[in-house]
């Protein structure tokens, strides 16, 4: 199966409940996404041990439990009274007293084949080229438990290189081809730059020759373009031809492009991914080495059919994936089978190893680049409408292919998890990514690789995965075991004396046979059990296991709960019946164990719901519930009067900090400065005196104070916390005593500022009638220039004498007359 679509290797959530652990035990594969590789310390942190919560009755579920947890197999382990569990972490077991006989596999990696890695492409050895090293890799895991490899990729210098150009011989593509009539040389030339063992070959496509893709009427099989005046004469319309083998003979890919010529389908998609996938399949008569890199160009102006298309010419047979190629090099399913999936289509490209590269047009690039996300492996460039940037576009293309590393992965077994982890040529470690960039030829990249099992197959079980970079032939071959047996396990002794010769022992337990039970398997079904029953009790009058389970052969099973887990030999304990804080059990910051809560860190209380974090009652200040109250339970409890708020910070009946300091100033102030004094060291007690001459507050937590003195003076000083709970306080000598004003001054302050506005505006008047006649006088000249008539003459004069002129024209046959007859 081709499988570049791997789950994500993200963080995963370590909150375990015993909700979890109880589920059947075939059902734990899905909980295991919750259990990640944590250390011991996290598997109780909240004060449940995974390990004995999980009911393990046997080595190999306890494995399964989690990857920290071990099994006693010591035949004697704890004490006949309490039940030790036999599932716990490593260092219990221990301090438990099992010894050595401890059973906890680990997950481990072998390497079993390691070829160096290639410095160059091209050598006269002959040698294989490796790009990828390891080649094969054994990993065991144990469920949950991560097993990690590191693999390196290297782009190698002077890589071989195997070009197929496949051109869109379309009617629309007419002036392409002339441009490319001499691409074979000019593109050797710049291939040689970067590689010296480079070919070439050639195809060409259109589409499929039936309607509606072609025109097929009779008149249109030999000449599609019948009719059209534009372009009168071109060729049948085909689908895929296979032209010219890889060679390096470049003059031929030049003759075989001369002798092309141009054909006419009917609608604008192209049948360019039919020509594209059997370019891919047919490794063959296409020419494919096994050691280069693989390039498939494909030329097109339009848009490509799809899957799926090939229904509107009843074409229902989905692509079978398959060459086929017929003895003249033509593409003979055409008229058989539908286009190619998108799927179907990257499988092929990545089997091969085969990188596409699109140089389509402006305007179709967002669609290629879209399939370039759906496609491993493909690039897409902008082609001109003339094809002239064709040879900058094959280089740009090549430099991208062979500036990155992508790994894909094949086959990966359903019950396998894999995480990625990228360090590329930065140094940097890139987790979840399996992907590198910006490479240079030469540079080698490295992927941590970390397989986690989910849960345990069939016993002898193996499977194998692939990992493959993108369009490279090496490949990374991952053979799969399971650890999922105790060794303890291989030493069973069935009949055991050690289980009364009724059971079987293995790992340190007897399994009874049918009808017999007791942890030796002393006892047989129905037996009178009553010599048994006060080794169920957990004191005399007591009733049998506490009245939550049944006494079968001096052990309690305790009964299910629909409320949660009843355990303990007696049964005397369960996992529900603690105290509650608003219907939440513990209030959500505890584990219920045997009836009492177990708080979390930083909760306490008989239900948890008392906080010992301080830090929500911590004022702006700095102080706690603004030293007016008490925090308890992360909540202020005020006790100043008249305080409020989250954290007592309001009060509008308290007196502040300088009202409280103020007395000791007054004080000293009264007492010329001298703290000695029996009222002024009662009063600044708790204050760091500092006398000066003028306040400077430099420190941005001082706060400044002042008030006003009997003699309508201002005394100041400034106040700041210590760490040590006292004030410093700075205070001036002397407070700041105005002088009395001047009568005099004020007088002639105010005289003079009326004088002062008065002459101002007057001058603002003044200005403003200048510039108004200015601009009248500017504008009677203005009319006078425009004025008709000359100073001296009077427009309104007229002379006293008018004369008129009448002309007569007389016909006396007509009597007709202009003017007056007498």
């Amino acid at each position: 199966m081709w499988g570049p679509g791997l789950p994500a290797g993200g963080n995963h959530c370590s909150l375990l409940t015993p909700k979890v652990f109880s589920l059947p035990f075939q059902h734990l594969r899905a909980a295991r996404l919750l259990l990640p590789s944590a250390s011991a310390a996290v598997l109780i942190l909240t004060g449940l041990n995974m390990c004995t919560s999980g009911s393990a009755s046997s080595c190999e579920e306890c494995l399964m439990i989690h990857p920290k947890c071990a099994w006693c197999s010591k035949e004697v382990f704890g004490n006949s009274r309490s039940v030790t569990s036999r599932c716990d972490l490593r260092v219990n077991l221990l301090q438990n007293g099992c010894g050595g006989e401890i059973e906890s596999p680990a997950s481990s990696t072998r390497i079993l084949r390691s070829l160096p890695l290639s410095s160059e492409g091209s050598s006269s050895s002959g040698a294989d080229v490796i790009q990828m090293a390891p080649q094969e890799v054994a990993v065991d895991l144990r469920p949950g438990d991560q097993a990690t490899f590191r693999l390196q990729v290297r782009q190698v210098e002077d890589y071989p290189v195997d070009l197929y150009y496949l051109m869109d011989l379309s009617l629309s593509m007419k002036d392409d081809l002339e441009n490319i009539r001499s691409l074979g040389t000019v593109l050797a030339e710049e291939m040689r730059k970067l590689t010296s063992n480079f070919r070439l070959g050639f195809g060409s496509f259109v589409d499929k020759d039936i309607s509606p893709f072609s025109y097929t009427a009779p008149r249109y099989q030999t000449n599609p373009c019948t009719g059209y005046k534009l372009f009168p004469n071109c060729v049948p319309s085909f689908g895929f031809r296979h032209l010219l083998p890889l060679t390096d003979r470049v003059d031929s890919f030049n003759e075989e492009v001369r002798k092309q010529r141009v054909s006419r389908n009917r609608d604008a998609p192209e049948g360019g991914f039919d020509a594209v996938l059997q370019a891919a399949v047919c490794k063959e008569k296409i020419g494919w080495r096994k050691d280069a890199l693989h390039l498939l160009v494909l030329t097109t102006d339009d848009v490509p059919h799809i899957a799926l298309d090939g229904k509107l010419g009843g074409l229902v047979q989905p692509h079978d994936g398959q060459c086929h190629l017929s003895d003249a090099n033509e593409y003979s399913a055409s008229d058989r089978m539908d286009y190619p999936s998108l799927a179907l289509l990257g499988e092929k490209l990545a089997e091969n190893n085969i990188n596409l590269i699109f140089a389509v047009t402006k305007n179709h690039y967002m669609l290629y680049k879209n399939f370039t996300a759906l496609i491993p492996g493909t690039t897409v460039e902008i082609l001109h409408g003339d094809s002239k940037n064709i040879i900058q576009l094959i280089i740009n293309a090549y430099n991208s292919i062979r500036s990155k590393v992508e790994l894909s992965v094949w086959d990966q077994p359903e019950d396998l998890n894999l995480f990625f982890t990228a360090t590329c040529q930065d140094g940097l470690s890139y987790p979840n990514q399996r992907k590198c960039e910006g490479l240079k030829i030469g540079d080698t990249a490295s992927f941590d690789v970390s397989v986690e099992a989910w849960s345990c197959p069939s016993r002898h079980t193996e499977h194998t995965f692939t990992l493959r970079p993108v369009g490279f032939r090496d490949s990374l071959r991952v053979v799969v075991t399971y650890n999922c047996t105790c060794g303890c396990s291989a030493g069973f002794e069935p009949d055991s004396t050690r289980c009364s010769g009724n059971g079987t022992y293995i790992c340190g337990l007897c399994e009874c046979n049918p009808s017999y039970l007791g942890t030796r398997c002393e006892c047989q079904e129905g037996e009178n059990q009553s010599v048994y029953q006060n080794l169920c009790r957990e004191a005399e009058g007591k009733p049998l296991c506490s009245g939550r389970g049944e006494c079968s052969c001096n052990q309690c099973s305790c009964f299910e709960s629909e409320f949660g887990k009843i355990y303990g030999p007696f049964c005397e304990c369960d996992n529900f019946s603690c105290a509650r804080n608003k219907g939440v059990l513990c209030s959500g910051h505890g584990e219920c164990h045997c009836g009492e809560c177990k708080c979390h860190a930083g909760y306490i209380g008989d239900n948890c719901n008392c906080s010992t974090d301080i830090s929500t009652c911590r004022a702006k200040d700095g102080q706690i519930c603004s030293d007016r109250g008490h925090c308890t339970c992360g909540q202020c409890q005020c006790t100043e009067p008249g305080a409020f708020g989250e954290t007592c910070e309001k009060c509008p009946t308290c007196p502040d900090a300088c009202s409280t300091k103020r007395d000791c100033v007054e004080c000293l102030l009264l007492h010329s400065g001298k703290p000695d004094n029996q009222t002024c060291h009662h009063l600044c007690k708790d204050e760091v005196i500092t006398w000066v001459d003028s306040i400077v507050s430099d420190e941005q937590e001082a706060v400044l104070c002042f008030y006003k003195t009997p003699k309508d003076c201002v005394m100041m000083f400034t106040y700041a916390e210590l760490s040590s709970g006292r004030s410093n306080l700075t205070v001036l000598r002397e407070p700041e005593c105005g002088a009395a004003p001047n009568a005099m001054t004020i007088l002639l302050a105010v005289v003079g500022s009326t004088l002062l506005i008065g002459i101002a505006l007057l001058a603002i008047w003044k200005l403003l009638v200048t510039i108004h006649d200015r601009r009248e006088f500017a504008k009677f000249q203005s009319e006078r220039s425009r004025a008709r008539y000359e100073m001296a003459s009077n427009p309104l004069y007229r002379k006293p004498i008018s004369t008129h002129t009448v002309d007569f024209t007389f016909n006396k046959f007509n009597k007709s007359y202009n003017g007056t007859v007498d």
